[in-house]
């Protein structure tokens, strides 16, 4: 009996080692400055701006193309049927002799040499689009790398929130000690061992809760950093510490006007609304083409005659579109509605960012402040804890009194910490508002 009873408590303990090895997870320390770099470089949504500006280009290209010559290469062959000619009218039919299969070998070559601006237009349209694929990338670039950085911040408050209670819970569990033998000593009553142990088990739950949490957090950046799901990221505390330098509120605004990649992105597609009224124009330019042809046939058109003809040609084409002083003027109007809608949206984007910046830029100067009094709100809260604690000890104040001492300290410290990460964050945003992220 003994050794089955040995052999199943082995059983067990090697059932219970893959779940002890999936909790140990292996570690990373990751700088802001790495977190930037390989979060631009992995991003599926950069990856699919990667593609539309390559895309861009290419149609940039086709667009060029419109300035070549257009060459082509005909070949036809068939049965030709019988012909039939009336000599007097529709009266007295004959029927010539003719062969019975026709060919036509036919190289036409076209040059454009007048458009009326179309082509010109049709690249500049081409590239302007190019340059707005480049800069909706700048965009979403600036934009996750604030969402980056606040997962980044989040892990920067769990982490301070774990070594905080980490620390509690040692201390809970000396003075569990300590109240279990002033309770031996008959200076307390059970209701104080009690209260602690319940203080004691929350402690502990918040603490696995905030373990749960880091290794969520974490995943997610594994995640879009394509790193192992499995690894826990640890951030760089110093940038917390990092001191950062300010502008002027009116300084941001016009940094923002010249370098904000949204704020670029609508001047951008301004101007393409302005070159898309000069292609509408264009439809009122004739055009002017140089054309060449050469056609080797069988048989001889006129005469029917079974020989192949040879024949070439070349000059020059005019042509004048005249409906379009009519049917055109619609859609120039249209278009210059379109500039003047583009125009109203620059506007709107220079009061959203003349917005965004003052919101950045008071929450900024915000948090700075809020750290001033939280540090000195932690270090009364240090001072209370310490206090009580004596007290408590010389049963001068009661465990209630202690619990919220303990409890004043630790939400102190959180949020001095989260005072601090946005100190980071709005500075970041600031960055972003004036288009130097």
């Amino acid at each position: 009996m003994k050794i089955i009873y040995c052999l199943l408590i082995g059983l067990l303990l090697f059932c219970r080692l893959p779940q002890a090895s999936a909790q140990t997870a292996v570690s990373l320390d990751l700088s802001l400055e790495q977190l930037f770099a390989r979060g631009t470089s992995r991003n599926l949504l950069l990856k699919a701006d990667a593609l539309k500006e390559l895309m861009a280009a290419e149609r940039m290209q086709t667009a060029r193309m419109k300035q070549l010559p257009d060459i082509q290469v005909g070949l036809r062959g068939g049965m030709l049927g019988q012909p039939v000619v009336f000599e007097h009218g529709l009266s007295d039919p004959t029927r010539p002799e003719s062969p019975d299969w026709q060919q036509n070998y036919a190289i036409d070559f076209t040059q454009p040499l007048y458009e009326g601006g179309r082509i010109k237009y049709a690249i500049r349209r081409a590239s302007l689009e190019k340059r707005l694929a480049s800069l909706q990338t700048n965009a979403d670039r600036a934009d996750l790398k604030l969402e980056l950085l606040r997962h980044y911040l989040d892990l920067f408050s769990l982490y301070k929130q774990h070594q905080v209670l980490a620390r509690n819970i040692t201390e809970s569990e000396q003075r569990l000690k300590d109240i279990r033998r002033m309770k031996r000593e008959g200076l307390i009553t059970n209701n104080d061992v009690l209260r602690s142990e319940m203080q004691l088990t929350n402690d502990r739950l918040s603490l696995t809760q905030t373990e749960n949490n880091i290794r969520l957090v974490s995943q997610q950046l594994d995640i879009l950093l394509e790193l192992d799901e499995g690894l826990l990221l640890r951030p760089d505390t110093a940038l917390l510490g990092k001191a950062f330098n300010l502008d002027t509120y009116d300084a941001y605004v016009l940094q923002a006007y010249d370098n904000d990649p949204s704020m670029l992105l609508l001047r951008q597609q301004t101007e393409l609304a302005r070159n898309d009224v000069r292609l509408a124009r264009a439809d009122y330019y004739p055009r002017l083409s140089l054309y060449a042809s050469n056609t080797l046939a069988r048989p001889v058109s006129r005469t029917l005659a079974d020989m192949y003809n040879n024949s070439w040609n070349i000059g020059i084409a005019l042509s004048y579109p005249l409906s379009s002083l009519y049917q055109n003027r619609h859609r120039l109007r249209e278009a210059r509605q379109g500039v003047a809608l583009q125009l109203n949206a620059e506007e709107q984007k220079r009061q959203h960012i003349r917005v965004n910046i003052q919101s950045a830029y008071l929450r900024h100067h915000e948090a700075l402040q809020r750290v001033k009094s939280l540090q000195l709100s932690v270090r009364q809260a240090e001072e209370n804890y310490r206090i009580m604690r004596n007290r408590y000890l010389n049963q001068l104040a009661i465990l209630t009194d202690l619990l919220d001492a303990e409890s004043l300290r630790l939400n102190a410290e959180l949020q001095l910490t989260n005072a601090r990460t946005e100190v980071v964050y709005t500075y970041y945003e600031l960055q972003r508002a004036a288009g130097k992220l």
